[in-house]
């Protein structure tokens, strides 16, 4: 299947987190606590995307609620922490919400992520990934994990699927 077909049948967007929606980086805190940075651009596009109709899910193995309470914030109730085996989580969410893997883009970047994405129809990663993901992807962000890979990725789908931009009668462009 081409490319541009690939992408005009994505309806759901799955993540993983850390590597991806972060640069996989933790800052140790006292008390045990572990700190992430996000990017709003991703941020922007994640929400844009649940409010324009696509399901976005999260499955990370990682278990902060801080993550989870960012998510939610942006609209985002499918988040799945503490996943310690994603192709299970995965093989659940797919029976709950009657998901197709040819509409399914999903965005990881170590092996952890390799059962799920082996199948999808949109296998994608940043440009960081570990090289075994790389192999699988159909799409390597020229973006690193934490540098906006998720927009990206978002942004390829909803452009191609004439999505990302109305245009108003005055020509400026207006988001969503």
């Amino acid at each position: 299947m081409e490319y541009p077909q690939i992408l005009s049948k994505i309806n759901t967007f799955i993540f993983d987190v850390d590597g991806v929606l972060t640069n996989g980086q933790v800052i140790l805190q006292k008390g045990g606590e572990q700190a992430r940075i996000m990017n709003i651009k991703d941020g922007f596009a994640l929400q844009l995307a649940a409010k324009s109709g696509y399901r976005v899910i999260v499955i990370s193995g990682g278990k902060s609620e801080e993550v989870r309470t960012r998510f939610n914030g942006l609209g985002i109730h499918d988040v799945y922490l503490g996943a310690s085996d994603k192709l299970e989580v995965f093989e659940e969410v797919k029976i709950t919400y009657n998901l197709k893997e040819e509409e399914i883009a999903y965005m990881g970047d170590d092996i952890p992520d390799y059962p799920v994405m082996v199948n999808m129809g949109l296998p994608a990663c940043p440009a960081d990934a570990a090289q075994e993901i790389i192999a699988i992807s159909k799409y390597v962000s020229p973006f690193k994990g934490g540098e906006g890979c998720g927009r990206d990725l978002i942004e390829k789908v909803m452009k191609a699927q004439q999505k990302w931009f109305l245009q108003s009668n005055d020509k400026q462009a207006q988001v969503w």
